[in-house]
């Protein structure tokens, strides 16, 4: 009898076990992955920074209005806007954004065609680590205003120059972040697309790329940010009237003229460029790919 009893009770605890699972699965089946209305995504995305730079704004001028600092060190806010607006007036403020703005985005693609292989080639084939893996490391660590001295010699002040300025400071960049993202690929789904026949390429294409894809991701964005950067530093240090005139050029322009209102808006001018191909760019691709693995649960 209490045996009979007791195996009743067992039976029971493990009904009740079984259920509380199947509860919690549809729990979690009835996640739903909603998109937040526009109104709320510029109440959560947009109004924090807006606020934070009007707050940088407010304390800037205060200083100058107090004189706390002197206007030859700190312009006033007024006389960076003058900058702003004879530019825009001469029509020449889009041209240089533009400049810049062309040359980082082809040089960034020139990059990502270079690092993706290479990445993919270290990450799998254990000579080329052992071989390229330190150097990349070595480059990645280098600033990139070393380069622009070697590469003004080798091809003169051109664009070609430009552009080894920025695949030198990019590449390496992109290749380790998908190293570092396959690196971190587990190893059950390298095992389940070779049993599903996914190999050679095709495993690369199906699986490991996939599964490497936020940390590709994460140095995709380092990429571009070594790529602006790289890209500033050769446009100041080699200026010339052959290469146009950028954001960097501006910069070392302003310097030049002791104009420190145009040095603060060229300053401002590559803060606002690099913040908004981050936004507009890398930072929807990184939602959709934490939305699609189930890791956003809004927009």
């Amino acid at each position: 009898m209490a045996s009979t009893e007791t195996k009743a009770t067992t039976d029971k605890a493990a009904t009740d076990d079984l259920a509380g699972l199947e509860a919690g699965l549809d729990a979690l089946d009835a996640v739903e992955v909603r998109r937040s209305p526009v109104r709320e995504i510029l109440v959560e995305k947009a109004l924090p920074p807006v606020l934070a730079v009007a707050l940088v704004l407010a304390v800037w001028q205060l200083l100058v209005s107090l004189g706390v600092t002197e206007e030859n060190k700190l312009p006033p806010l007024t006389a960076v806007w003058d900058s702003l607006s004879d530019m825009w007036i001469k029509g020449t403020l889009l041209e240089v954004v533009w400049t810049s703005v062309s040359r980082g985005l082809l040089g960034f693609l020139l990059a990502l065609a270079i690092g993706t292989p290479l990445g993919l080639l270290v990450a799998r084939v254990k000579f080329v680590r052992a071989a390229i893996g330190p150097i990349l490391q070595g480059l990645q660590s280098l600033p990139s205003v070393a380069w622009v001295p070697p590469a003004v010699l080798w091809f003169g002040l051109n664009d070609a120059m430009m552009f080894t300025v920025i695949l030198l400071g990019a590449v390496p960049s992109i290749a380790n972040g998908l190293v570092s993202g396959i690196d971190q690929v587990p190893p059950l789904f390298l095992r389940a697309g070779r049993t599903l026949g996914a190999t050679g390429l095709k495993g690369v294409r199906h699986v490991v790329v996939p599964a490497a894809l936020p940390g590709y991701l994460a140095g995709l964005k380092q990429g571009w940010a070594f790529s602006w950067r790289s890209l500033m530093a050769a446009e100041i240090i080699a200026s010339s009237p052959d290469l146009g005139l950028g954001l960097g050029q501006l910069l070392e322009n302003g310097r030049n003229n002791i104009d420190l209102p145009g040095v603060f808006l060229a300053i401002i001018l590559i803060l606002v460029v690099g913040i908004a191909i981050d936004l507009l760019i890398f930072s929807p691709i990184e939602r959709y790919v934490l939305r699609s693995r189930g890791l956003l649960l809004k927009n």
